[in-house]
């Protein structure tokens, strides 16, 4: 079986691999460098920014944990940026030492056209080729969204992907967008040195609905202490040169999550440098999929079943080409790009996205998997939650990371888990064994049964549990 695969990121090559696992001869076409957008321009090279930040906020509490500094410690945003091109790289190599060892043509180009039968590719390293399929899937991803009032220009108004390329450390920055690559943002660039301000239209940071308002709360309480300035309900009206400087003029957005507001005057923001955090926008319209007949959403996104199939038999298609109907996650993509590999020959599997789970590396973390509190009443359930705060731990003491709490949605009648919530130290490390009690449709008492070991910060969960059922232990 022909298989061609279309996009070189998490999605992509893992579904170019599963279809070589299954005998498929498989070609992955990408445009740029295998990886993606997560390898490149998000999840890994962020994460480098990440852990400098977070021996930045550590070397602040040097004090406060017994530790005494001869000097005011320095950014080397050089050398920061070096780190990040070697990790990036590391990465990138064993990427394609996977598919070398899978026998899995890799052809550099832009697949810009879709034919039945056939895909044109305009080489990178110049001309054109034919690529006849059996089975596409299509792994074409995203890009960051602009707004016609602040358009990117690379210097001033940045994107998420062009601050990953900065030279010097700008002394201020505004973002605009405080949803998840906003808030990331913010965090590190703060920690790292920036003053930092986000704006945000809805009347919180990370307005998901995988997430209830007390969550956003617990994380613009602890931004505001760190001296990030948050205005919520705010659009940016105007954008104005000031002498190497910008000058930003936000208004007050008028339909919110909460109704119609009354406006108020507007606030003039100066800083260094504004970057733009918006969402994404499907990469769609930069190809031809005329003749191939593929039924796109709104905007652009690929339709396709749950299966992954799209209304071509056929073609498949996975990660955010999908769209933002579903999390636009690269965890997501990977899980989405075996179910695709699998069908395209011959299986019949169905994607499930009720336990994906979130990983949000601001500071404090912010995870999350299955159903809000919120979003389960939508459902016409009947849910029930409590939470257990991190600050009754011995473990978060110990280190001094006290903000935060663990949250679990659960039915009111049958008492069975329908989601789980965390905000504080290492909740992306916590998340994952909250989304395999969600697989197991685990019930509280199932929880309450497990032994978490002492002292660590998982102890959080099954002390959730112990006062859910009404019987706290430490809570």
């Amino acid at each position: 079986m022909r298989t061609v695969v279309l996009g070189g990121g998490p999605g992509g090559y893992v579904a170019a691999i599963r279809a070589a696992q299954l005998g498929a001869k498989v070609t992955l076409v990408e445009k740029e460098k295998v990886g993606g957008t997560c390898l490149h321009w998000g999840c890994i090279p962020t994460k480098v920014l990440k852990a400098t930040a977070d021996i930045m906020d550590l070397l602040g509490r040097a004090k406060e944990m017994g530790v005494e500094l001869g000097g005011r410690p320095a950014v080397d945003l050089e050398s920061l940026m070096e780190r990040k091109r070697k990790v990036v790289e590391t990465q990138e190599k064993g990427i394609l030492k996977l598919l070398e060892r899978f026998r899995i043509r890799l052809v550099q180009g832009l697949g810009h056209r879709i034919l039945p039968g056939a895909l044109k590719v305009k080489l990178s390293a110049g001309g054109e080729d034919d690529l006849p399929w059996e089975r596409l899937i299509l792994a074409v991803g995203s890009k960051p969204m602009s707004l016609p009032s602040i358009p990117f220009d690379g210097r001033y108004i940045l994107s998420s992907s062009d601050i990953l390329e900065l030279k010097e450390l700008p002394a201020s920055v505004l973002i605009v967008g405080g949803g998840v690559v906003g808030c990331e943002l913010a965090t590190i660039l703060r920690s790292l040195g920036s003053k930092v301000s986000i704006v945000e239209a809805m009347d919180r940071l990370l307005p998901l609905p995988s997430l209830d308002p007390d969550m956003s709360a617990v994380l613009e309480r602890e931004m505001r202490k760190r001296g990030i300035e948050i205005y919520v309900r705010k659009v940016v009206e105007r954008v104005e040169d000031r002498e190497g400087r910008v000058e930003v003029t936000l208004g007050t957005f008028h339909q919110g999550e909460s109704g119609s507001l009354p406006p108020s005057g507007p606030k003039s923001i100066v800083c260094d440098r504004v970057i733009v955090c918006v969402g994404r926008e499907p990469t769609t319209k930069d190809m031809d999929l005329e003749p191939l007949g593929l039924r796109l959403r709104d905007k652009g996104w690929i339709e396709a079943n749950e299966e992954l199939e799209t209304n071509v038999q056929g073609v498949f298609a996975v990660g955010d080409a999908l769209g933002p109907s579903r999390p636009m996650l690269a965890h997501l993509a990977s899980a989405e790009g075996i179910v695709a590999a699998e069908n395209s020959l011959g299986e019949k599997r169905k994607m499930s996205y009720e336990a994906v789970p979130s990983a949000i590396f601001t500071t404090p973390e912010v995870s999350s998997v299955g159903l809000s509190e919120t979003e389960a009443g939508r459902r016409g359930l009947s849910p029930r939650s409590e939470t257990f705060l991190f600050r009754l731990l011995g473990k978060a003491h110990a280190t001094g990371d006290l903000a935060g709490h663990v949250k679990v949605v659960f039915d009111g009648t049958t008492r069975r888990i329908l989601g789980f919530q965390i905000v504080g130290g290492h909740a992306t490390e916590l998340i994952w064994g909250c989304g395999a009690l969600l697989n197991e449709k685990a019930t509280l008492e199932d929880l309450a049964h497990t032994i978490f070991p002492h002292p660590t910060f998982s102890e959080a969960i099954g002390e959730l549990a112990h006062k859910a059922l009404g019987r706290p232990i430490h809570g």
